[in-house]
């Protein structure tokens, strides 16, 4: 029965380090995003202590081969472990910051905010495997067989661990409840081990069932500003949340809440922002567009514009998050009209379905700073070049840190190898510039969005032509980017080094 509650134990701990490996990911992502360098330091994070916990782990087993002695590891870091989500409420907020004062990528800040928040719980359940198989060896003969089960054991813990975590715990009861749960079942199986003291240990599960029946309450309450945070939600995809002001206005927030994805204010249809410059440059084809594709419609700013100003347009808005779409329908005026057409879905693979050709496709999908690899190919844009009418346009907005052109260099490059020299760009902020494509080699897309002003309202008609005025040939010096090789998180990342 020894030996049984051991394995236990040990299962226990490895579904525990693993599920709390990717609930540590997700709980970064609201603040550093989810691309693959956060997961990259959350992965070496865990590997590192579990590492020097494998190494303390043999010593201490050896010098204390008694079942108490992982108990009490083991009730130690359920406890680290419980805590981690109530500590990462304060803390990550202020690694935001401080990577924003000393503009630092998020390399570090992740790497800081990982380390910072698992490092030592991750270390003691690294002792647990080594002094599990102190324990379970009786004789040097065995040694083998003991090490090998009880390694296999805590394997198949981690491959349940990681499941559970993904596909269940983090959905269905969230991302604080995910670590705490697992905290429970690691300190349960601890106290049998026990020889003395049971009932005292008995604190840490009851204490951490307490907190799994708290409340979770808000997950990010700060808004800059004076904002007033008036819905927010922990999607499949991302943490998103709308803060509005005293002028009524409303932001859309996705992650790290630096960047807006959408905004409304009731009555108003041009924003003054980059979303004027998408709706804008949809027009600079042939003629004014009867057909568009917006692949990253997030709340439904630039689908609600054509709404208004090309009420005859079919649209067919794309988002992967559903959540943020039925939020953009509830608080941002996203109403059904006849001509919107909405769809969940991954911007690629939904392109790569459609039979039907369009005037304008535009490319609005990214988690700031990073775009999705697959959306900057040359494949990518070969496949969206393919799904256009001819004189047709493809618009992308690239957004960067300020002061710096490498992607926007890399982009144009790699939109050349299908549209040939018909790729301009249109400075329009300091972290976005848009990048336009044209099916017509002799098009002009300035001279076309200037005769198109001529017919439209008055406020379009003034957007159409600042447009215009600054629309230039794209940059050179960029590298083609393929499905195989895009390290677009590393350009970025190295971007934001060279800015500071």
């Amino acid at each position: 029965m020894r030996a049984r509650a051991l394995e236990l134990l040990v299962f226990t701990v490895g579904a525990g380090t693993l599920g709390s490996e990717m609930a540590a990911a997700r709980l970064l992502a609201p603040w550093f995003g989810d691309s693959t360098i956060v997961w990259a330091n959350t992965i070496a994070t865990v590997l590192v202590a579990l590492a020097i916990g494998y190494s303390v782990g043999g010593r201490i087993a050896d010098r204390n081969p008694h079942p108490s002695g992982l108990a009490k590891i083991v009730l130690i870091a359920a406890a680290l472990l419980a805590a981690v989500p109530f500590i990462a409420d304060p803390f990550l907020p202020l690694a935001v910051k401080a990577v924003d004062q000393l503009s630092v990528a998020t390399f570090a800040g992740s790497l800081v905010g990982v380390g910072v928040l698992l490092a030592i719980p991750l270390f003691l359940l690294g002792i647990v495997s080594p002094y599990a198989v102190r324990l379970s060896v009786e004789a040097v003969e065995d040694a083998g067989h003991a090490a090998g089960r009880l390694y296999a054991i805590s394997t198949v813990g981690s491959l349940v661990g990681t499941f559970a975590a993904s596909l269940f715990l983090i959905p269905v009861v969230g991302t604080r409840r995910t670590f705490l749960i697992f905290a429970l079942c690691m300190a349960v199986c601890a106290i049998p081990h026990l020889v003395k003291g049971r009932l005292p240990a008995a604190v840490v599960p009851v204490a951490i069932l307490a907190l799994i029946a708290f409340p979770t309450g808000s997950i990010k309450t700060l808004t800059s500003n004076g904002g007033e945070v008036i819905w927010e939600k922990e999607t499949e995809y991302q943490y998103a949340r709308v803060v509005e002001y005293d002028d009524g206005t409303r932001y859309l927030e996705l992650n790290e809440g630096h960047a807006v994805h959408s905004v409304y204010t009731e009555g108003e249809w041009l924003t003054g922002a980059y979303w004027d410059e998408m709706l804008s440059l949809s027009y600079a084809g042939a003629e004014a567009p009867k057909s568009v594709a917006i692949l990253g419609s997030a709340a439904g700013t630039t689908a609600r514009q054509f709404g208004h100003f090309a009420p005859d347009t079919r649209v067919d808005a794309v988002e992967i998050d559903e959540e943020v779409t039925k939020v953009g329908q509830e608080l941002f005026d996203l109403k059904d009209q006849p001509n919107l057409h909405l769809h969940t879905a991954d911007a690629r693979p939904w392109l790569q379905k459609q039979t039907r050709k369009y005037d304008a496709i535009m490319v609005d999908a990214y988690h700031q700073p990073y775009i999705p690899f697959y959306l900057t190919t040359k494949e990518f844009f070969a496949l969206a070049k393919a799904r256009l009418n001819p004189g047709g346009v493809l618009v992308v907005n690239s957004a960067h840190p300020e002061g710096s052109t490498a992607l926007e260099k890399v982009l144009t490059a790699t939109l050349r190898t299908s549209f040939g020299e018909a790729v301009w760009r249109s400075d329009s902020g300091p972290t976005n510039t848009h990048l336009i494509a044209t099916v017509d080699p002799e098009a002009d897309p300035a001279a076309n969005l200037t005769a198109t002003a001529e017919s439209q309202p008055a406020d379009l008609a003034d957007t159409l032509t600042d447009s215009a005025s600054r629309l230039e040939p794209g940059l050179r010096g960029g590298t083609v980017y393929t499905d195989d090789i895009a390290p677009v998180e590393w350009l970025t990342d190295l971007s934001l080094l060279e800015v500071a």
